[in-house]
């Protein structure tokens, strides 16, 4: 009876040395930590409301380079950060199918099942109300975190360590990371732009999504080097 792995393609059979899953774990967990500290410090001044002087500031700052140029820019960076993630998501989950790499869909499922319930978990936890926005209509959601920022940071970094496990060319990886990078950014300051955000609710997101992503390459690691023992 074959393996069922040799009915994977090359790359999804290919497993790191035992010497890097070594680093990744602990690195990870070392990240973990450092997100979970971090969110929860910024959780408890949130609440306390001893972030508010900062984040009318960066606001006020932000709003006056106000342009219709801008605000059309951070509408559609805001675009990308809900519905592009959705869309992008089903198209990547169908091309992970078709080129049979089942583990990677699995990778991107889990992620964003895992994100969506962490953001409405957080949300209703926190139950901060939105400040007023600077363009478009009030969202009916809550403010802390932002959920733009908890899933951008998800979908496209995940996405980006996805498809750079899988393909050789150095510039095709930086060129993959570098879009990640910027796609994340542009979509968390968009709305810190709009309005419909404080900053610290963006960070929060942000801080979230690497809490999440951690975690999961943690104990994936952790996975493969059991299977290896």
């Amino acid at each position: 009876m074959k393996n069922a792995n040799s009915q994977l393609p090359e790359v999804e059979r290919t497993r790191q040395p035992l010497v890097l899953l070594g680093v990744a774990v602990p690195l990870s967990l070392l990240l973990d930590a450092a997100g979970l500290f971090l969110f929860a410090w910024i959780a408890e001044e949130v609440m306390e409301e001893h972030t508010m002087r900062f984040d009318m500031g960066v606001r006020t700052w932000v709003h006056q380079f106000a342009s219709p140029a801008m605000t059309h820019a951070a509408k559609v960076a805001s675009w990308l950060g809900e519905y592009g993630v959705a869309n992008a998501f089903v198209i990547a989950l169908l091309v992970f199918l078709f080129l049979r790499w089942r583990r990677a869909a699995v990778w991107l499922t889990i992620t964003m099942a895992g994100a969506l319930l962490l953001d409405l978990s957080l949300k209703y936890a926190f139950h901060r109300q939105r400040p007023t926005p600077f363009f478009g209509p009030l969202p009916y959601t809550y403010s802390f975190p932002s959920g733009h920022a908890l899933f951008s940071f998800c979908f496209y970094g995940v996405l980006a360590g996805l498809l750079t496990d899988r393909i050789e060319p150095l510039r095709v990886r930086i060129c993959i990371w570098a879009t990640a990078a910027v796609l994340i950014t542009a979509i968390g300051l968009s709305r810190i732009y709009l309005g419909v955000h404080y900053p610290t609710d963006v960070v929060g997101g942000y801080l979230a999504a690497v809490v999440w992503v951690t975690s999961m390459i943690a104990i994936d690691h952790v996975r493969m080097r059991r299977r290896k023992d």
